[in-house]
């Protein structure tokens, strides 16, 4: 019966793992159990875990067997700086006469968790937080450019088919009210226009005197008639 490894080394809140290796020269079927123990300060070991030939695995709330034959696993959950101390496996048998095989032993050392500086945190955190803060406006980011990409090709196409205008389709499909267009339409009123009469008394039309005709006669000389012997005497 042989542990590894020889020493192993691990930190508080972390997990150790062990490893015992049996041989059996004339395995008949018989059954057999294997049992881990620990020993600290060289004391008598104290038995903190068993596993039989034929179960799978067993875990428990500070240890965790698995079955591999000839190869068996134990895990150490969660150290603590007390589970420091040696520690080896004990092979029992079952068949006349009765055997315990023992193997090596195996030094665990348990050291203390790192701590992290009062100054470092913070800025870590912060770092960690401003960081955060950018993935998410640029996702955000990304999510309204593809956002904005789908909207526009699908106008665009709503645009190829019936023969609208991105802006048309985007109101029709958004259903933006439109102000109708203004018709500019020549009226014609009429009118009654009356004209008052006035209402002054009538002047009587203006008498003009009777003007009195005088008719006179005149009578002119009777002419002889012109002969060119009287022509030339008038002439000369």
């Amino acid at each position: 019966v042989t542990i590894s490894p020889a020493v192993l080394t691990a930190s508080e809140g972390t997990k150790a793992t062990f490893f015992c290796n049996i041989s059996m020269e004339n395995d008949s079927g018989s059954e057999y159990s294997l049992n881990w123990y620990k020993e600290t300060n060289h004391t008598q070991g104290q038995k903190t875990a068993e596993i039989s030939r034929y179960k799978p695995m067993t875990e428990t709330e500070k240890y965790r067997l698995t079955n591999r034959t000839p190869v068996f696993e134990i895990v150490i959950l969660n150290l603590h700086q007390n589970d420091s101390g040696s520690y080896y496996c004990g092979l029992i048998t079952f068949f006349e006469p009765d055997k315990v095989m023992e193997s090596n032993r195996s030094q665990l050392i348990v050291t203390a968790a790192p701590q992290l500086n009062a100054t470092d945190e913070p800025e870590m955190e912060e770092g960690n937080s401003s960081e955060h803060i950018k993935a998410m406006l640029l996702g955000i980011l990304l999510l309204a450019g593809v956002a904005v990409l789908l909207i526009f090709g699908y106008l665009t196409l709503m645009y190829r088919r019936g023969g609208m205008t991105p802006l048309e389709a985007m109101q029709t499909q958004f259903g933006t009210w439109e102000k109708p267009p203004v018709v500019s339409v020549s009226t014609v009123d009429y009118g009654v226009l009356e004209f008052q009469r006035d209402q002054h008394t009538p002047v009587p039309p203006r008498s003009w005197p009777v003007e009195q005709t005088e008719y006179a006669t005149i009578i002119f000389p009777e002419e002889k008639p012109v002969t060119p012997e009287r022509g030339k005497k008038h002439l000369d």
